[in-house]
């Protein structure tokens, strides 16, 4: 478009006086496609479904990525986000938790294992990209779980108010899509609470019991968010994590999400749109039977798309694009093949990027078999090929 209008100026040249020449360049120049836009523009207009200058680009390395990348040059001082000029998302957090003193239990070069804030022993690994590995619960049943109910009451020092008053003004100003990370439903549930085979019986034996703490983590998370929210802090988006699929099924039916689940996720939908803003799920594994229900309920955005557990992101574009927004659809196998993944970007990318509605980045964690340079090549790609 800029090309044909600097063509179509000179040759017309001599018949346009020079103040309307340039007042057509400024047009052109500071149409609202054509000019760079800050993260907070590019996001509002994806969740609009209209065209930006480009998509957003964003996505989130294992901590032993980063290792690896402070390795071959990343400074320690320097967020990955701002070296590979990844597009400024920000989270906000409050604590939702039961609060339990955390301990470190063992030590050694490979791992720690720790008792958390939410009275789970779990194994993290310190030189490996993974999930923690979770070893032991303190809610069992309906009974130790009212004990701990009791611990997770909505209060003001559950806030870092100190964190906001010398951070917010700093993302605002420089352009940043603020979210709010919601804690609730079954995945957190089960991974950082109770277990996942205790989880999934109960909610076949004891749907009650499951939908009170599912109810009862959002609710004091809201209560928590509605503070932040009052003092001034506003955000764009909620934005909470809620596996519900692994390879090419569901954990659950969705009778039994309609049952337990949904109200839930509508809950938190309902909060957010009343304060007109936007609403973004991450579901990893097969979840596409649940996408109609997830759309009726109003989440506005799902990420991310977990191709190697049977997410064909193009054909959900094509379904459902006009009224679902997409975030992630790039095979995170495929970095330990860059050429594949350049392949993959583009057949990719150019479909879910029409008419907005579209962010980009893998659908897991960026794997430490990427290097530095590998991942910047990456994120050159993905600019070039997300732009409008």
């Amino acid at each position: 478009m800029g090309k044909y209008l600097f063509f179509s100026l000179e040759r017309f040249r001599v018949f346009l006086p020079n103040f309307l020449l340039s007042g057509l360049f400024l047009l052109w120049y500071t149409s609202p496609v054509m000019k760079t836009m800050t993260a907070y523009e590019r996001m509002k207009r994806m969740y609009e479904h209209k065209e930006a200058d480009r998509v957003p680009v964003t996505d989130g390395p294992w901590g032993s990525t980063l290792e690896k990348w402070q390795k071959e040059g990343l400074p320690k001082d320097v967020g990955h986000w701002d070296y590979f000029g990844l597009d400024d998302i920000a989270g906000i957090y409050a604590d939702n938790s039961p609060r339990f003193p955390a301990k470190t239990l063992e030590e050694t070069e490979e791992y720690t294992v720790q008792f958390t804030p939410w009275g789970v022993t779990c194994r993290n690994w310190k030189h490996a990209g993974s999930v923690p590995e979770f070893l032991d619960f303190t809610v069992k049943d309906p009974d130790s779980w009212k004990k701990v109910k009791e611990m997770m009451t909505p209060s003001r020092d559950r806030i870092d108010w100190k964190w906001f008053e010398e951070n917010y003004r700093k993302m605002r100003s420089r352009g940043a899509w603020i979210f709010a990370y919601l804690w609730f439903g079954f995945d957190v549930t089960h991974a950082w609470l109770i277990g996942t085979e205790r989880m999934l019986v109960a909610m076949a034996e004891q749907p009650e019991w499951i939908s009170d703490m599912f109810n009862h983590y959002l609710d004091v998370h809201l209560k928590l968010f509605q503070m932040i929210w009052d003092a001034g802090y506003h955000f764009d988006e909620i934005h909470w994590p809620d596996d519900m699929g692994y390879k090419n099924h569901t954990f659950f039916s969705l009778d039994m999400y309609r049952n337990i689940l949904k109200p839930v996720h509508k809950k938190a939908c309902d909060w957010a749109h009343a304060k007109g803003i936007k609403t973004k799920l991450h579901s990893c594994g097969y979840v596409e039977p649940f996408i109609p229900d997830l759309i009726e309920i109003g989440v506005d955005m799902l990420n991310p798309l977990e191709v190697k557990a049977g997410m064909d992101p193009v054909a959900l574009k094509k379904k459902y694009g006009d009224k679902l927004g997409f975030q992630g659809g790039l095979n995170a196998v495929l970095f330990g093949e860059p050429e594949k993944m350049r392949e993959e970007m583009k057949k990719i990318i150019p479909a879910m990027k029409k008419n907005g509605g579209y962010i980009i980045s893998s659908d897991h964690s960026v794997p430490d078999s990427v290097s530095l340079q590998e991942f910047g090549e990456f994120v050159r790609l993905a600019k070039e090929l997300g732009s409008y």
